[in-house]
């Protein structure tokens, strides 16, 4: 079974896979890329896709996110134990009315915010194992299956009103668990992944995206927003270890022109490289009724 996201993420790329197999690079195919690195894990379609069709040395997956990376180490090392621990969860929450199911989800996550000021993240416990099963129960409960957290770092996303939901999807859980065998998971800012990129490498890079709108702004994946600033330094990084090190990259990102034909932030900050849309469809706004097709910016610099 091909492991897929078992989160949902904004952003999420699954849709576009499909359409990213014609400009993933010819070295990929060839099976000359020896490591594969993302700096923006997510939910970690691309890096599902990839690990059930080539054949890698090394995988590198990070996130600034403390809350996920941790979540993908407990699979990786404790699932069996993560799957008891959803299993409990899912089966009160699918017996309760619709009052309890949202008392229960209020409950986990309060439980959960206050577990994200006593744990030691940077020292694996079995306490790890309970926060993954309320981040993954939380994930698949809440509105729209949002990661959202406030400026005091503690989640905030409200209760879904989702009277059938799947909680624990075991065989996808192994699934993942036997993709992430032996991945190397890190935590941080994307710069910090610099020393591990050389020229045998292909780093897809995924970004919280710059925001079409005021209204549809959301990049509060961490306590850190990702504003232009900050795609402005992940692009003058990237031209830097692309140049210094020779290593294949492909990074995804909004198309500003969907609300503003005149808009070329991306198109002037990486336009010494190959520039495509592809097409998506998105929750543009806030409102049920707000999904529609869209491009998106894919950027490479071979293929």
């Amino acid at each position: 079974m091909e492991a897929k996201p078992f989160l949902k993420w904004a952003g999420g790329k699954t849709q576009l896979l499909e359409q990213f197999e014609d400009y993933f690079p010819k070295r990929l195919k060839e099976g000359k890329i020896k490591r594969y690195i993302e700096p923006f894990l997510g939910g970690g379609a691309v890096f599902f896709h990839l690990i059930s069709k080539y054949n890698f040395d090394e995988v590198i997956l990070n996130d600034i996110n403390d809350e996920l990376i941790l979540t993908y180490r407990v699979i990786q090392n404790n699932v069996e134990e993560l799957i008891n621990v959803l299993s409990s969860m899912e089966k009160q929450y699918l017996e309760a009315e619709m009052n309890k199911k949202e008392e229960i989800f209020y409950e986990q996550r309060e439980q959960f915010n206050n577990e994200k000021t006593t744990l030691d993240y940077k020292k694996y416990s079995s306490e790890w194992i309970t926060h993954a099963a309320r981040m993954i129960f939380l994930n698949k409960t809440c509105y729209n299956g949002l990661y959202r957290q406030n400026r005091k770092g503690e989640y905030n996303v409200p209760f879904g009103k989702r009277k059938e939901v799947t909680i624990c999807d075991k065989n996808n859980l192994i699934a993942v668990n036997y993709a992430l065998k032996d991945v190397i998971l890190l935590v941080g800012d994307f710069e910090h992944i610099s020393a591990y990129i050389d020229e045998n490498t292909f780093l897809y890079i995924d970004p919280p995206y710059r925001p079409l709108s005021e209204t549809a702004s959301f990049t509060d994946y961490s306590k850190i927003p990702f504003n232009d600033e900050s795609q402005k330094r992940l692009a003058k990084w990237t031209k830097e270890v692309i140049s210094r090190k020779g290593a294949s990259f492909m990074l995804s990102n909004s198309d500003p022109k969907n609300a503003n034909e005149k808009d070329d932030f991306f198109d002037e900050l990486y336009k010494e490289f190959n520039i495509v849309r592809v097409k998506a469809v998105r929750n543009i706004n806030s409102k049920g009724n707000g999904r529609g097709a869209i491009s998106e910016l894919l950027i490479f610099n071979e293929c």
